[in-house]
């Protein structure tokens, strides 16, 4: 099925209100690393990031 244009509007607009967004930067190929270990989890990289994140502050 098809992603339509209002679709990808609705989106767009329901992220934009549900979440803050972070720009992270790391040296060039460390976010290879990091996404074949969020995959090795079964994990997405977002998920990952979040989860330690989560983990760090609860400490």
């Amino acid at each position: 099925m098809a992603y339509s244009e209002a679709q990808k509007r609705a989106s767009l607009k329901y992220n934009a209100k549900a979440y803050d967004r972070i720009e992270l930067k790391v040296p060039k190929g460390k976010k290879a690393k990091i996404k074949a270990f969020a995959d090795s989890k079964g994990e997405s990289i977002n998920g990952f990031v979040n989860k330690a994140i989560d983990k760090a502050m609860e400490e």
